[in-house]
């Protein structure tokens, strides 16, 4: 009887793990799909604090709440993804609406002053594109570090197990290979 009652508590509380561990996933996109809303929102509201200007700053005015719509997305998805390439492509995304805002303030002036504020504004945009692809690049290069690191210690630990023979050989190389 207590064998029993003790499995069946065993087994209500494994289940009551595998829940817990279903949640975060589901809740997780509960937070994501409630940030994208409330970008959404933040955006209709920005646009419409825009209707009230003239000229290019109201075209200013626009850009930069669609500059906060993508950015917040951008942020969520990234957070919600949480891998190299999402942040690279929230990075990307960020500095390709920010450009478009630089570029829209560049609008309010003429000739040369137009020429190189759109100059400054690409120069900023390749800047951050290009930091973007490198914070992906060092990323990668330590989980391959990581990698390399975790395959020599296994290495060692086979090496180790060659001076052993039968069972105790294959009990060592299974518990080195259960390091990766």
């Amino acid at each position: 009887m207590k064998k029993s009652l003790s499995m069946i508590v065993m087994a209500a509380a494994s289940f009551g793990f595998m829940s817990a561990s279903h949640a975060a996933p589901n809740e997780a996109k509960a937070n994501y799909d409630a940030a994208k809303t409330r970008a959404e929102a933040d955006y209709k509201v920005a646009r419409a604090g825009c209707d009230n200007l003239k000229g290019n700053a109201k075209d200013v005015c626009q850009e930069e709440a669609k500059a906060g719509e993508v950015k917040a997305k951008a942020e969520a998805e990234a957070a919600y993804k949480g891998t190299p390439a999402a942040h690279k492509k929230a990075r990307t995304d960020i500095a390709d609406a920010n450009y478009k805002v630089a570029k829209e303030k560049c609008d309010d002036f003429s000739g040369n002053k137009k020429d190189v504020c759109v100059k400054e504004a690409k120069a900023v945009h390749t800047s951050a594109i290009a930091d973007a692809k490198a914070s992906k690049e060092v990323t990668d290069a330590r989980k391959d570090a990581r990698d390399e690191k975790a395959d020599a210690n296994i290495a060692v630990k086979k090496e180790k197990c060659d001076a052993l023979a039968g069972d105790e050989k294959s009990r060592c190389i299974a518990a080195a290979n259960a390091g990766k």
